[in-house]
C-alpha cells in the first residue's frame, strides 16, 4: 500500500564543505557553521526563518563528547528550538535525512535544516604515528564487545562477509575488470566535483587490478571509502513555503517524493528471521518502499548517488535496488547501463570511494549531488542511498524529483 505523507517536503538549499581527509584549521563545530551559513546563502535564507533541526553525529569517541549535538545549537543559530541527534553507524546520514522528511511532513515544522558532521582523524595512534589503528579500534567500539570485538571486528571484516557469501553464490559476478571500470569512471566524474577529497587522482582497472587486497579476494585498496572530515547541510520545507524560498533564490525545488527504511538483524543465518549470507535485504527493502512511495521504479531514475564503502558492495546493492538483476550486476558495464557507457549516472560526486565520506553527513552530501546534477542536467528523478552498521544491516532511501519554480 503506497504510504502518502501529510504534506509535501522539498529540499530548497544545499551547501557541503570540502572533504579532506584531515582539517587542521577546523573543529567539528566549525565545519558545520560553515555548512550551516552555505546552506542559508544558497537559499537565500535567514537562520530566523528556520523551526528547528536535526543533526547527524556517528561516533562519539571521535568527537571525545558523550553527547556532542548539545554544543551545535548555539554555533548554528538555533539556541531554543529543537534539534535531536541521529546515529545509526554508516547510514547516519540517510536516517538523519528521514528524520528531518519527517519533521516537516509529519505539519509538526515548516522549515528544518537538516545537518551532517564527522570529524574522524582527530585521533591518533601513537605507536604507530598515525591515525588509521586508532581510527580503526574507534569503529570497532561499534561491534558485539562479547564476541566479536575482541577478536578484531571491523567495517572492512563485516563489508567482506556480505562480498564473499555473494560470490560464493554468483561466482562469476564482480569481475575486476568490470570493477576496476566502475572506478574509472567514478574517478573521473569526481573532476567535476570541486568539494571532492579525491578529485585530482588517476585511476585505471589496471591500476586497480595492481593494487594491493585489503581482504582477498573480496576488495583492494583502490575499491575502498576514505576517512573524511566534513559537514553538509539540507535545508528541507513544506510545500507552500518552498515555492516561496525557491521563488526568491532562483533555484527550483527538488521534491522528496518517496522515503524508505529497513533494518536487518545483527545475527546471520541461512533463513530468515536472521540475515541471509550473500544479500543486503535492507537496501533491497529500503528501496521498494521509496519507489512505492513515490509511485516510480528504477527505470524512471536517471541520478544514483549510492553509499559505496567498497565497490563491490556497490554492485550488489545496486542489483539490490533493481537496476539489474541479483548475480548479474557486472551488467552495469557489460550491458551498457552506466554513464558514459549508458544512461544511469551513478555516483557523479565520486561516490564515497573518491568524494568522500564523513559518516554522518555523507548521505547528506549525496543529496546535496543528486540536487545538483539534477538542476545542472535538467533531469528529473534521483535516488540516494545509505547503508551501515555490521555487514551493511541498516538500509535507507531516498526518492528525489526536480521541480519548477
Amino acid at each position: 500500500m503506497r504510504k502518502v505523507p501529510k504534506r509535501k517536503v522539498a529540499i530548497v538549499g544545499a551547501f557541503t564543505t570540502p572533504c579532506r581527509g584531515r582539517w587542521l584549521s577546523k573543529t567539528i563545530w566549525e565545519l558545520a557553521q560553515w555548512a550551516v551559513s552555505g546552506a542559508l546563502q544558497d537559499a537565500k535564507l535567514k537562520i530566523d526563518r528556520v523551526d528547528a533541526g536535526v543533526i547527524g553525529l556517528y561516533n562519539d569517541i571521535f568527537a571525545r563528547q558523550a553527547i556532542p549535538e548539545s554544543s551545535f545549537l548555539g554555533h548554528m543559530g538555533l539556541a531554543f528550538k529543537p534539534l535531536p541527534r541521529v546515529t545509526n553507524g554508516g547510514a547516519t546520514g540517510i536516517y538523519t535525512f528521514g528524520v528531518a522528511f519527517d519533521m516537516v511532513a509529519s505539519g509538526r515544522y515548516d522549515i528544518v535544516l537538516c545537518i551532517g558532521a564527522e570529524k574522524a582523524t582527530d585521533c591518533y595512534d601513537f605507536m604507530s604515528e598515525t591515525q588509521t589503528p586508532e581510527v580503526v579500534q574507534t569503529i570497532a567500539w561499534s561491534w558485539d564487545p562479547l564476541f566479536e570485538r575482541d577478536q578484531g571486528a571491523t567495517a572492512s571484516d563485516s563489508y567482506a562477509e556480505v562480498i564473499l557469501s555473494y560470490m560464493d553464490q554468483y561466482p562469476n559476478d564482480l569481475k575486476m575488470p568490470v570493477r576496476g571500470e566502475i572506478l574509472r569512471i567514478m574517478c573521473e566524474q569526481a573532476k567535476n566535483n570541486p568539494n571532492a577529497q579525491r578529485r585530482d587522482e588517476i585511476v585505471t582497472p589496471e591500476r586497480v587490478a595492481n593494487s594491493p587486497w585489503i581482504i582477498e579476494p573480496a576488495f583492494k585498496k583502490l575499491e575502498t571509502c576514505v576517512y573524511t572530515e566534513g559537514a553538509c547541510c539540507l535545508i528541507f520545507a513544506a510545500e507552500g513555503v518552498a515555492e516561496e524560498i525557491c521563488k526568491d533564490s532562483g533555484q527550483p525545488p527538488i521534491w522528496i517524493e518517496g522515503v524508505g527504511f529497513a533494518n536487518e538483524p545483527y545475527w546471520w543465518g541461512i533463513k530468515h528471521p536472521h540475515k541471509l549470507p550473500g544479500r543486503i535485504e535492507s537496501d533491497h527493502l529500503a528501496a521498494k518502499a521509496a519507489y512505492e512511495m513515490a509511485g516510480v521504479g528504477p527505470k524512471d531514475i536517471n541520478v544514483v548517488e549510492l553509499h559505496d564503502a567498497f565497490l563491490p558492495q556497490l554492485e550488489i546493492t545496486m542489483a539490490e535496488m533493481g537496476f539489474v538483476p541479483l548475480g548479474h550486476a557486472d551488467d552495469l558495464i557489460e550491458k551498457k547501463i552506466m554513464a558514459p557507457h549508458g544512461n544511469l549516472l551513478i555516483n557523479p560526486s565520486g561516490g564515497l570511494i573518491y568524494g568522500g565520506h564523513f559518516v554522518g553527513g555523507s548521505n547528506m552530501f549525496s543529496a546535496w549531488s543528486a540536487r545538483r546534477e539534477l538542476i545542472r542536467r535538467k533531469l528529473d528523478y534521483a535516488l540516494i542511498h545509505g547503508t551501515g552498521a555490521s555487514s551493511a544491516q541498516y538500509g535507507g532511501a531516498a526518492v528525489l524529483k526536480r521541480g519548477v519554480i
